[in-house]
């Protein structure tokens, strides 16, 4: 069955509200390791399922909504533009997406505190990095549960 744009859209903004919802659970969550600014990534799920199933372009839209509503995240625009090279798997675009995620955090923390939190850049690229696995092992499970295709949802 063709999925119509009404559909499209509706998947999308679900998606995009469900990016909201795990952000926030995330952000509720203690720091792992006791470490700040190290959170599992699971709010990235949503725009790495849409990347696949709607397209990057859907997903990137969804991405700068979420940037511009909660102003904190990098990730999904990044992974958009990872998938759109087509050289990357649903597990590589989603440790892209982690590490360009740390990198702007680290940017901005340079820029807010200075020089001196550089050395703090190494914990958050290997936690990038593993956030990055797990999230894309996750998504990659859903995706295989969907075959790579829009669920009957109606």
């Amino acid at each position: 069955m063709k999925k119509n744009g009404t559909y499209r859209l509706a998947l999308a903004g679900m998606l995009t509200a469900a990016m909201f919802i795990i952000g926030y659970v995330e952000s509720l969550l203690p720091a792992f390791f006791a470490v700040p600014g190290i959170k599992p990534g699971f709010a990235n799920i949503p725009v790495m399922i849409a990347i696949h199933i709607l397209g990057w372009k859907i997903a990137a839209a969804m991405s700068f909504t979420r940037i511009v509503l909660s102003g904190f995240t990098f990730t999904g625009l990044y992974a958009a533009l990872f998938k759109k090279t087509g050289k990357f798997s649903v597990t590589g675009i989603s440790i892209a997406g982690g590490a360009a995620h740390n990198t702007g955090q680290i940017i901005v923390a340079v820029l807010t505190l200075g020089k001196a939190v550089l050395y703090y850049f190494p914990v958050l690229i290997i936690s990038g990095i593993a956030a990055g696995i797990l999230t894309g092992i996750v998504t990659g499970v859903i995706l295989k549960i969907f075959g790579g295709k829009l669920p009957d949802i109606y």
